[in-house]
């Protein structure tokens, strides 16, 4: 009779198992399949009256995940816009992937097996670019364009985010600006986490600065929510654990210096998928620079990057702000956002940080 009894529990557990995966659900969370599963703020312990607060100071279009279900949204979450730098922890996460696949050596394999120009310019600083690593790229330390040597200090620009995506989806993939999304963007990413709004490496054509994406914040989130997983998805392991840990918790040291912005030779034809100074140099990495993503670090005069957001918080952020994804792992939350009006500028309070004081006091369970 218990034998019984034991073998119709295993049963019905099976079935239950089964029954979630189909809606999404694992035994390590709640996932998406090709569309969200939905829940009221209330339901995950949010507040929708100071949600709605948040969504009038960001403003723009976007949308909130918690639990794995998406919340709340604002705007038209389902448009599919550029993203600006935004894109940016995307190249790491496909260098990640380069490397578990065996087709980079490991992330220091050097940039000029790739882009051979790199062994010959810039011969009066000692060749100083040959040294370039996949490591320096994906951290912006290459210097690639400024004089000094690779790893030695910190230059935010768009021509080494252009030699990055060149190398990396070119040389490293074999792809070309014609079929990247279909040869590596899609297989290799978002069909496994099944976006719904087709998110394109080409967001303005495969003629102008490829390597820009258009995504849609709710697309957005899923690659939030991957990272939230540290790379499992709906139990998959879509990016090595110890990779996607690394991502978002290895910020620059404080004491890194920033580039001194002294101009040096780049390749012939250089492009760039944003910058248009040379040489350019657009902000300092704080202490919060990692991987691409930016952290929740303390810069070299000890001040906080976001003071009111938990520590643990990481995002991709493009046009100061203006664009974005955010994960806040301590509140299992994800928030995805464009053409919002919380773009930093200089001398003012940071909008971004009081956007997550607003979305953390959402979570709270004080009154309204």
């Amino acid at each position: 009779m218990r034998q019984g009894i034991g073998r119709g529990l295993r049963v019905a557990w099976v079935v239950l198992l089964l029954m979630q995966t189909q809606r999404g659900e694992t035994t390590e969370g709640v996932f998406p399949t090709t569309t969200w599963q939905t829940r009221t703020p209330e339901h995950v312990g949010l507040n929708t009256h100071k949600l709605a607060a948040l969504q009038q100071h960001v403003r723009g279009r976007g949308c909130i995940v918690r639990h794995g279900y998406l919340v709340y949204v604002w705007g038209d979450p389902t448009k599919r816009g550029d993203v600006a730098s935004a894109v940016k922890p995307w190249y790491s996460h496909f260098v990640f992937r380069a490397v578990e696949k065996g087709r980079l050596a490991d992330l220091d394999a050097h940039v000029s097996g790739f882009v051979p120009c790199l062994n010959e310019i810039n011969a009066h600083l000692e060749h100083k670019d040959r040294a370039i690593t996949f490591r320096h790229l994906a951290n912006q330390t290459s210097c690639y364009g400024v004089t000094e040597a690779p790893g030695t200090a910190f230059d935010y620009n768009d021509w080494q985010m252009a030699l990055f995506f060149d190398a990396l989806f070119l040389g490293v993939y074999g792809a070309t600006y014609e079929n990247l999304d279909e040869s590596v963007l899609h297989p290799e990413l978002t069909r496994l986490l099944e976006c719904e709004d087709t998110p394109t490496f080409t967001a303005f054509g495969t003629g102008d600065r490829p390597g820009r994406l258009a995504v849609s914040p709710r697309d957005f989130a899923r690659f939030g929510l991957l990272y939230l997983h540290e790379g499992r998805w709906r139990g998959r392991q879509i990016l090595a654990r110890r990779f996607a840990r690394m991502a978002v918790t290895s910020s620059l040291p404080a004491s890194l210096p920033r580039t001194s912005g002294e101009e040096a030779e780049m390749c012939p034809g250089q492009r760039s998928i944003g910058s248009r100074s040379i040489p350019d140099n657009q902000c300092d990495h704080r202490g919060s620079y990692s991987w691409l993503w930016w952290v929740n670090g303390i810069d070299r005069h000890g001040t906080r990057h976001w003071p009111d957001a938990p520590v643990d918080t990481y995002a991709a952020l493009g046009h100061g702000g203006m664009r974005g994804m955010a994960v806040l792992p301590s509140l299992d939350l994800v928030i995805s956002w464009n053409d919002a009006e919380i773009h930093e500028k200089p001398d003012e309070p940071d909008p971004l940080n009081e956007a997550f004081r607003l979305l953390v006091g959402a979570a709270s369970q004080d009154d309204p």
